[in-house]
């Protein structure tokens, strides 16, 4: 069965979601994963996200 919701809400999100890392500074990837840093929270990639 086809899911329709599927990405609903990154339609929602400025750029869709996407943006430049800024751990690993790739271009127009997914930033869905929060970071806690010394100064706040960041979003990053997913491959960013653990280390």
């Amino acid at each position: 069965m086809a899911k329709r919701n599927r990405g609903k809400s990154l339609k929602k999100l400025p750029a869709r979601g996407r943006g430049n890392c800024p751990t690993c500074y790739r271009k127009r990837i997914k930033l869905l994963y929060p970071r806690h840093t010394e100064n706040g929270t960041i979003d990053v990639c997913k491959n960013c996200r653990e280390k």
